[in-house]
């Protein structure tokens, strides 16, 4: 009885550290499902991002993988209090067909148990491109989805392309004509397509002419003799960021930092029709200028205002967040991203909640 009893007191207080560490690194996700990967395509990658709420800096020690086939990655330098690091899982799929479900260890300098994240997902063969992948129809044209998403675009590089496939589902040659949209995005599209035949539609984004930082939404008009649907207007989804080489720790020690005083604002309960306000303190605690390039919220309902968008090293500015009601009812959870120069961490989000009554 007594063994019993110093067992079940060993596995709480063994729980409760891992509560502590767990609470103390916000982790945005701790599971990651890959879904589907080819095993021909290569090595993937996963970021696992996380802000460290344990009031004090702290580093990361180790990753430790459970199985050879996971690479990881993680954020070298001093993690100061209320900043994002990350930890990243690069898992190799090559001569590993089937399910899959590994696990990375965390150890920090922090007291407590070592934080476990997993990645899972599961390896196929190389499919060759069948008719069924083509399930949206415009007219008798078919594509893959009802939208052509660039993903992650880089505002200081080149015009980066992707490539769309299309399929000519008609019985009559589909010739293009010509295509409209706005003057940052080109269109590479084939002259003709064969019934039945597989085409590609290139897109090429100028990220530096959008001049807009986070998901952007545009629209493309393609003219051709396609009988059903002649004038074909479809979607263009991009995310704009800002890229930033890898520095050595001597340029990172020189390198702009934003802290935010806090990664959460609760409004807590709202009457409808009315407008909360709130401020937190953002600071650059880095050596060089810090310039926030952009706000972005994830709602309408969602305003802020920056009193300085440029911080010299050690200066700070107060960030005004409005949230409007109206038209709101019950629990809401809304996001406002900031964009700045700072290096390490030059996408942060604050999370913004509220529940209106």
């Amino acid at each position: 009885m007594k063994k019993a009893t110093l067992f079940s007191l060993f596995a709480l207080l063994s729980y409760t550290a891992f509560a502590q560490q767990a609470e103390r690194l916000v982790f945005w996700e701790t599971v990651f499902d890959f879904g589907e990967i080819v095993e021909e395509s290569g090595a993937i990658d996963h970021e696992f991002r996380f802000t460290n709420n344990s009031g004090m800096s702290m580093r990361i020690i180790s990753v430790h993988a459970s199985c050879g086939c996971t690479t990881p990655g993680w954020t070298q330098d001093m993690i100061p209090n209320g900043q994002e690091g990350f930890v990243k899982a690069s898992y190799n799929p090559k001569g590993r067909p089937g399910y899959f479900n590994k696990s990375l260890t965390i150890t920090t300098d922090l007291e407590g148990s070592p934080v476990v994240l997993q990645i899972k997902g599961q390896v196929i063969k190389q499919k060759s491109e069948s008719v069924d992948e083509f399930k949206v129809s415009n007219g008798n044209l078919k594509l893959k989805t009802n939208t052509l998403n660039l993903g992650k675009i880089f505002i200081n590089k080149e015009p980066q392309s992707k490539e769309f496939s299309v399929r000519n589902a008609g019985t009559r040659t589909i010739k293009f004509i010509h295509v409209m949209g706005p003057t940052y995005i080109k269109t590479q599209m084939p002259s003709s397509l064969n019934p039945g035949e597989v085409g590609v539609i290139t897109l090429i984004f100028d990220a530096a002419s959008r001049n807009q930082y986070g998901f952007t939404s545009d629209n493309i008009q393609m003219e051709t003799d396609d009988e059903e649907v002649p004038l074909k207007s479809i979607p263009v989804y991009a995310t704009i960021e800002e890229y930033f080489p890898t520095l050595s720790s001597e340029e990172l020690s020189k390198a702009p930092v934003l802290n935010l005083a806090s990664s959460t604002i609760d409004f807590g309960r709202l009457s409808q029709g009315a407008n909360g306000q709130q401020e937190i303190i953002l600071k650059n605690t880095g050596r060089k200028e810090l310039i926030i390039r952009s706000l972005q919220p994830n709602c309408s309902c969602v305003s802020a205002f920056l009193d300085q968008m440029t911080l010299k090293a050690g200066a700070e500015t107060k960030l005004k967040i409005l949230f409007n009601t109206q038209g709101r009812k019950d629990t809401q959870q809304k996001a406002l991203t900031i964009y700045s120069n700072d290096p390490q961490n030059p996408v942060q989000r604050i999370t913004i909640m509220a529940y209106i009554e």
